[in-house]
């Protein structure tokens, strides 16, 4: 659009000449601002495209957020899925560098998940294992220092396999980053599970008699290739742990993650359910605390139930549906209600219904050992407080 100036008065006096420089003047100026207009038109036009650019790549930004927090959800879950479905998806690079990056950061991701993913012993786990171990920085740190950072970073899963893949990648990394401090990186490795095991003998409650520093120094001698470690180092590497436990990663504000860090047992278990129609449910149980806890995966960040066993008796049953059966119920009451909760489909927190607990191990063993340790750990000291400390605690978060 050409802007129109107002006709000016041309004074009659003026020669011909004159009057044609003043026509060429107008004619400049109305091309001036025709130039201008257009300009303006022209920045208009490409305000609209960026606002309009703009707008796509946030709807872009917020699809593709939603897919990363359905990732992590599915990781949590499933390590495996979840990192299927991240890569299907173009959130992740199929490398182990990218996902040991994506673990490693472990933002919004399940540290128990984390510890699963990376103990696999598929020849690609292993690769994103070390190349997660490799992001740790244990330059001139001691022994428990170092410990302190990479079991901070996930949490060591519970097979023995799984947690002697994980050890050895942290020796060798360990190693790696301090040359001389130990003959051999098997060193590093027998001494590493020795701290773990003195911070849980130390820590426990359920472990009576403590070791001394004497007595960890005196376990750990020839270890190194034959030779023993300096005196000095191992009496700090006592004080450090006698002083300060390992701090436990919690899972997105679990508080009951530090509980299960050392359990008297924990495994798969079927529990026969207390509905109306009786089916028997696989679940992860956990012994610690005098108390019985159940998840329905391993990764669940509450559990399902919980079963205080105070006041509680333990006894083998034969069931023609299930071997290696055995009960918790209440002596000499066979009709009370067990004093439990459990957790519905709808995350109400209710009192559970059960006058016997019916549980089936997966082998004659398992359930000998089941047995032993829920007898161990029955004890008579109140428990209703905390049950009802934590029912209140969760009714609360749900109506908020």
């Amino acid at each position: 659009m050409v802007l129109k100036t107002e006709e000016e008065d041309v004074p009659s006096d003026l020669t011909a000449e004159e009057r044609q420089e003043l026509e060429n003047i107008r004619r400049r100026k109305q091309e001036l601002l025709a130039d201008i207009q257009r300009l303006k038109d022209e920045i208009a036009e490409v305000a609209n495209e960026i606002e309009s650019l703009g707008s796509t790549e946030e709807r872009k930004n917020m699809q593709r957020n939603k897919q990363v927090a359905m990732g992590r959800k599915k990781f949590n879950m499933d390590p495996k899925k979840g990192i299927q479905f991240l890569i299907e998806n173009d959130l992740l690079k199929n490398t182990c560098e990218d996902i040991a990056q994506f673990l490693y950061k472990g933002e919004g991701l399940n540290k128990t998940a984390i510890g699963d993913y990376l103990g696999e012993r598929d020849e690609f786990n292993i690769q994103v294992l070390h190349a997660f171990v490799e992001l740790h920085e244990f330059t001139d740190l001691n022994l428990v220092q170092a410990l302190r950072q990479f079991l901070w970073s996930f949490r060591l899963p519970g097979e023995a396999q799984k947690i002697d893949r994980m050890m050895e990648a942290f020796a060798q990394r360990y190693c790696q980053c301090n040359s001389g401090v130990f003959q051999s990186t098997d060193t590093c490795y027998v001494l590493s599970f020795a701290i773990i095991m003195l911070n849980t003998s130390l820590h426990n409650p359920n472990v009576k008699d403590k070791p001394t520093v004497e007595r960890f120094i005196a376990m750990n001698r020839g270890i190194n290739d034959g030779g023993d470690l300096p005196e000095e180092l191992l009496r700090n590497l006592y004080e450090s742990i006698k002083n300060e436990p390992f701090k436990i990663p919690e899972d997105d504000g679990n508080d009951l993650t530090h509980t299960f860090f050392n359990p008297d047992r924990e495994g798969w278990l079927l529990k026969l359910a207390g509905g109306r129609v009786k089916t028997w449910k696989r679940r992860w149980f956990i012994l610690t605390d005098n108390c019985l806890y159940y998840f329905e995966y391993t990764t669940d960040k509450e559990p399902r139930g919980i079963i205080p066993l105070e006041n509680l008796s333990i006894r083998e049953v034969e069931d023609s549906k299930k071997p290696n059966c055995f009960e918790l119920y209440i002596p000499d009451n066979k009709d009370q209600v067990i004093k439990a909760c459990k957790t519905e489909a709808d995350g109400r927190v209710v009192e559970g219904n059960h006058t016997v607990y019916r549980i089936s191990a997966p082998t004659p063993e398992e359930k000998e050992e089941w047995i032993k340790c829920i007898k161990a750990a029955i004890s008579r000291d109140p428990f209703y407080e905390m049950l009802a400390a934590r029912k209140k605690k969760v009714s609360s978060t749900k109506r908020h």
